[in-house]
């Protein structure tokens, strides 16, 4: 009888909105247990007026109590209307459900993709991936829901599509072939703290550039083979249901009639492609055009408050970045009308709006599952326990006093743990730079340097962490291309789905980062790893 329950318990599956809801539950009763206790961590801050370290006491805030329940129960609507990956999966899938309806996704990718082998096409994925990091955290938004279309369309299973696209924006956040929300988010950081030691110290937009743009090549490389080798093969083929139904009714095939209709489709889906090349040319020119200054009517989507013209594009903000999710949207909107006027696969409004509602209804799950993760990493934020984490793994540094290899190990290893906690670079570089950064020039280690350690360390653990917020995105596409609806994709088989990918890119960032600093090749434009 208990090999017999067992047996049972394995087989059951719960869904991950049960699970986060189990979560929600344990935070607020942890919270409420080490609050008591006290718990609590010290670190230090630099003012940026002063440029002087000060001193932040932080304590495990209780979520159990009066006060705690009311937040939660205020805040609920604010946080999830507030959510972002809500607002930036809703505004691109707008772009996405009406490409596709109009049938653009589909032609696009057996006129195109099938011609790619399955390793090109991979690299492709995360290679993209990879680099939309340049603007925070589009790559979820977007890769996901259109290399499910895409892989669906040409036959490749939509999962193995879901976690490439995943893992390539996950473990490769932070690293691209130019300067981006990353650099922005750490420079002024890594400054203050740099002059703790070093006044003269000067750090760049760019003093991280040659170093990611090797990343990204060899990650995106190293990426392929695992999803080829390892990841792929355990995901299985994709078959689509066939029909078993038969008839026996006999019917006269006209041949020629039935060659005419596929010469007249295969004319309008060359007419589409050719509309959709022409408006998108256009369109990417408008929002080219809108990125340079001084001219007649142009620079839209510059921040000109900034004094210089990358601080203008990726700044605090910078209206690219705010408005970059709806371009891309925008962009698929018009390009897939302009191919459905083409092929004459658009009958009226009324026809597109119904087929893009019909593609829109299957997140509905989804938007359930973003509600309560919404509120469980809002909840845990609220409980402090986090930053508390961080705090004590960046005090750990100190305590060590490591130098050399030992050290640039030692921080890439407590960061990486860290970002399981407090997944918001700048929130985890406040805590670590002030201890960090002067750390690293006093052992002869430039301040550049240590702020390539934190990206490496950020990235290391991104896509094993429910508490990243862009995880839900991952998780729901997940099973919304499941294809055994009575068996979900729970919490714990995602994570599985990863693991490999995640410990052979954590392997790839030490030997990277330590080969690198080995061999002394700058890591910027004059700028090296040692000082």
């Amino acid at each position: 009888m208990r090999n017999k329950r067992r047996l049972r318990l394995k087989k059951f599956n719960f869904h991950p909105i049960t699970v986060f809801i189990v979560l929600i539950g344990l935070i607020i009763l942890l919270s409420g247990i080490l609050s008591k206790f006290e718990m609590q961590a010290t670190y230090s801050t630099i003012n940026a007026n002063s440029n002087e370290l000060e001193t932040e006491i932080v304590a495990v805030e209780n979520l159990l109590s009066f006060d705690g329940m009311k937040f939660i129960i205020s805040n609920a609507a604010t946080n999830f209307i507030s959510f972002t990956p809500l607002g930036i999966l809703l505004i691109s899938l707008i772009g996405l459900c009406i490409a596709e309806a109009t049938g653009f996704i589909e032609v696009f990718s057996r006129k195109y993709l099938t011609k790619l082998s399955k390793t090109q096409l991979t690299f492709i994925v995360l290679f993209l991936a990879s680099i939309s990091s340049l603007i925070n955290e589009i790559g979820y938004a977007i890769l996901i829901p259109l290399v499910a279309m895409l892989y669906s369309s040409i036959g490749r299973n939509p999962l193995t599509g879901i976690v490439t696209a995943f893992c390539g924006v996950a473990f490769g956040y932070g690293v691209s072939l130019f300067v981006g929300s990353m650099e922005v988010a750490l420079m002024d950081t890594t400054k203050q703290a740099a002059s703790l030691i070093d006044t003269n110290t000067h750090i760049s937009l760019t003093c991280n550039l040659f170093f990611i743009i090797a990343a990204t090549i060899i990650l995106t490389i190293v990426g392929t083979i695992i999803i080829e080798k390892i990841i792929s093969p355990r995901l299985g083929k994709y078959r689509e249901k066939e029909n078993i139904t038969k008839t026996e009714e006999l019917r006269i095939i006209d041949l020629e009639e039935e060659e005419q209709h596929k010469i007249e489709r295969q004319k309008n889906e060359k007419r589409g492609l050719r509309f959709a090349l022409i408006t998108s040319i256009i369109v990417i020119f408008l929002f080219i055009y809108m990125l340079i200054p001084n001219l007649p009517n142009s620079g839209m989507l510059l921040d000109m408050k900034e004094p210089t013209y990358l601080g203008q594009i990726f700044g605090p903000n910078s209206y690219f970045q705010d408005g970059f999710t709806y371009m891309m949207s925008l962009l698929f909107l018009v390009v897939g009308l302009a191919y459905g006027i083409g092929a004459r696969t658009v009958k009226n409004d009324r026809y597109i709006l119904e087929k893009a509602e019909h593609n829109f209804a299957k997140i509905g799950n989804i938007i359930i599952l973003i509600f309560v993760v919404a509120q469980f990493i809002a909840i845990f934020k609220k409980t402090n326990i986090g930053t508390i984490i961080t705090a004590w793994l960046a005090q750990l540094i100190d305590y060590l006093n490591f130098s050399g290899i030992p050290l640039i190990v030692l921080t890439l290893v407590l960061i990486a743990i860290a970002n399981l906690f407090l997944t918001t670079p700048s929130a985890k570089w406040t805590i670590f730079a002030p201890i960090v950064v002067p750390m690293f020039m006093q052992t002869n280690i430039s301040a550049q340097f240590a702020q390539i350690v934190m990206r490496a360390g950020d990235s290391m653990t991104n896509g094993i962490t429910p508490l990243l917020a862009c995880f839900v995105i991952y998780i729901g596409y997940l099973n919304m291309y499941n294809f055994d609806k009575n068996k979900p994709i729970t919490i714990t088989r995602a994570l599985k789905l990863v693991s490999p990918y995640c410990s052979i890119i954590c392997i790839t960032w030490i030997l990277l980062v330590i080969g690198w600093y080995i061999i002394g090749l700058p890591i910027g434009p004059g700028v090296y790893p040692t000082i």
